[in-house]
């Protein structure tokens, strides 16, 4: 079974990565990076477990590899 990651923790390597928060709307906060290509993630907060197909889609928006957790 993969490790599971809390919302808390996957923000704070968002945020060690260049993204920035920008809104909220009811449990879901919206977090982007702006670079070469702009880049929005989405992620349901406050969570102590991240489901792991919702984690790969939370790694497939913001183009990091699961080694960078």
């Amino acid at each position: 079974m993969p490790k599971l990651y809390s919302s808390a923790f996957i923000i704070k390597i968002l945020l060690k990565h260049g993204f920035v928060f920008i809104s909220q709307k009811g449990s879901h906060a919206k977090y982007r990076k702006i670079g070469t290509q702009t880049l929005t993630v989405i992620i349901p907060t406050p969570r102590k477990e991240i489901p792991y197909g919702t984690f790969k889609s939370i790694l497939k928006q913001s183009k990091l590899n699961e080694e960078d957790f």
